[in-house]
């Protein structure tokens, strides 16, 4: 497929138009070198790093991480599209969060003609593909209405139901679809409130976010990082005094099960399509 036609129907499909990614602070130390398209350099979002002209083969993923490219290049492989959510890589135990992608990797993925599109806000808006619409898919939280508005356009969290009567239970079952601990802050009763909980899939351990929970009458929610450190005391401390239960599974795998998802928008396209697992950083939570 002609990398222009694949471009060209996700700008359409996603709607890059009506998202807003560029002035998010993390990525304000992103390089900018050879690599990296003109484009991408005013909004952030789409095309990244321009190595081809035909697509054959997509692989998608979180981040585009050591382990992620690695994988890539030793398959191989040329032609191909590497889909991110992220154009840097998330580590939460490192000072800088986001690392960016070394050039000796950039050098072989052109070499590959590999190149690299990456939605983050058009990813995390509310829809089919989106990533906590598909993270609570996963978990069985059934979507009954929207909320977390990012940058003032956009829906990305979710108000559902769940069959879980407490959030023992909740968390239990949580940990058996992501395959590891997954963090309960205990600050409310045991009991989830009405079967309703708030979900927003990555690092949404924020007041506003909060804000917007206790005013939906909600004592459960569940987001990807929950640590307590200098940028989340004040949510933690919302949270206990006003017994909101904080359920944390990290920020890669309330993200992957998205990505996981658009191998079927690929694939609907005719093209060959890979979702590469990646580790999630249990720090996170």
């Amino acid at each position: 497929m002609r990398t222009s036609d694949l471009y060209e129907k996700l700008e359409k499909d996603f709607d890059l138009d009506s998202c807003k990614d560029a002035d998010i602070k993390c990525w304000s130390g992103m390089e900018f070198n050879q690599y990296v398209s003109e484009l991408f350099r005013k909004r952030y979002m789409g095309l990244y790093i321009d190595n081809s002209t035909e697509i054959e083969t997509v692989f998608t993923a979180v981040f585009p991480s050591d382990k992620v490219l690695n994988h890539i290049l030793a398959t191989g492989v040329t032609d191909a599209l590497l889909f991110t959510h992220h154009p840097m890589t998330w580590d939460i135990r490192i000072p800088e969060v986001f690392s960016y992608i070394n050039n000796e990797s950039l050098d072989q993925l052109k070499k590959g003609r590999i190149s690299i599109y990456v939605l983050h806000t058009p990813l995390d808006k509310n829809g089919q593909y989106s990533t906590s619409v598909n993270f609570a898919k996963a978990i069985g939280v059934r979507q009954e209405s929207e909320f977390c508005k990012y940058f003032d356009v956009v829906n990305v969290g979710i108000i559902g139901s769940t069959d879980y009567k407490t959030v023992n239970e909740l968390v239990e079952h949580i940990k058996s679809v992501v395959a590891h601990d997954v963090r309960l802050w205990n600050y409310g009763t045991k009991d989830i409130k009405n079967g309703k909980v708030a979900l927003a899939a990555g690092g949404g351990n924020e007041i506003f976010v909060l804000e917007e929970v206790l005013n939906f009458g909600i004592n459960t929610y569940i987001t990807g990082v929950t640590v307590k450190n200098d940028f989340s005391k004040k949510s933690h401390e919302f949270a206990e005094k006003n017994k909101i239960n904080l359920i944390g599974a990290t920020h890669y795998s309330t993200e992957k099960f998205a990505c996981i998802a658009m191998c079927g928008y690929f694939e609907g396209l005719g093209l060959t399509c890979e979702f590469i697992e990646d580790i999630p950083i249990i720090e996170d939570i």
